[in-house]
């Protein structure tokens, strides 16, 4: 379902759901990986279903962080997403104001907070992660997580490319690796689709100024029923103003 929208979306913030078990044993996540890929889907798109198994696909490997953020605009549709949350649907207008232009659609993937290409298409999400790769600064900033008992630390390190680079905002989001989801009415109804890696909070755990820092985050505050991993990533920009993505880092939470 490629067509252009033009919508109002008000975020919403949840709270905090749930209590992560303890984990008793310390584990760094997975540093420096080249590309984050945010694919903005809907259980509602009939054009969606291709592109949630190409999330699953490039989810398998270790330089990749693919996320699913499913959007609610199209519940009118016949099926309100079970897994939809306005913050995407903001979140996918404001890259769309960034770049100028009106492409707010489904299957829409970002790669790196800077290219949009179809979501079904993965010569040209595989592309973008070429062409983004690049510009200097993208994913030029290592990030890291490291697990212990009952929290979370989150360490970013300092810029080396200089004044322009010395500024961002850092995330993290609660992740499901596999969601499937059986699909009662409207263009899809009668299909079971599995979706990867999705999104089902987001939390902003502090501003980078270009030196290196650390937060440390309770589990309690990042975790709800299904969430199994973690995404921290580091953009440039502010949330109503996305850019590019300057580094970015996932851990399994158990």
């Amino acid at each position: 379902m490629t067509v252009m929208m033009a919508y109002n979306c008000i975020s919403r913030w949840s709270s905090a759901l749930g209590v992560c078990a303890i984990i008793a044993i310390i584990r760094p996540a997975h540093a420096e990986p080249r590309a984050v890929v945010e694919l903005f889907t809907s259980q509602g798109c009939s054009s969606c279903p291709p592109a949630d198994r190409i999330i699953g696909e490039l989810a398998k490997d270790p330089s990749i962080i693919a996320l699913s953020m499913p959007i609610d605009y199209w519940d009118y549709l016949g099926w309100k997403d079970t897994l939809a949350d306005s913050r995407f649907s903001a979140r996918q207008k404001a890259y769309s104001k960034m770049r100028g232009d009106r492409d707010v659609y489904t299957p829409q993937v970002i790669v790196n907070g800077s290219v949009h290409v179809i979501g079904s298409d993965r010569g040209k999400i595989e592309g973008a992660i070429i062409d983004t790769s690049k510009a200097e600064r993208v994913m030029s900033v290592p990030v890291s997580m490291t697990l212990a008992g009952k929290q979370i630390t989150v360490s970013v390190a300092d810029s080396n490319k200089g004044p322009a680079a010395a500024h961002g905002e850092v995330w993290i989001c609660s992740v499901s690796r596999a969601v499937p989801i059986a699909i009662g009415r409207g263009e899809n109804r009668g299909q079971k689709v599995t979706y990867y890696n999705v999104v089902r909070n987001l939390l902003k755990v502090g501003d980078w100024n270009g030196s290196a820092g650390s937060w440390t985050v309770p589990l309690e505050n990042i975790s709800r029923e299904g969430v199994d991993a973690a995404v921290v990533y580091l953009q440039d920009g502010s949330r109503d103003k996305p850019g590019l993505m300057l580094g970015a880092a996932y851990t399994p939470l158990h």
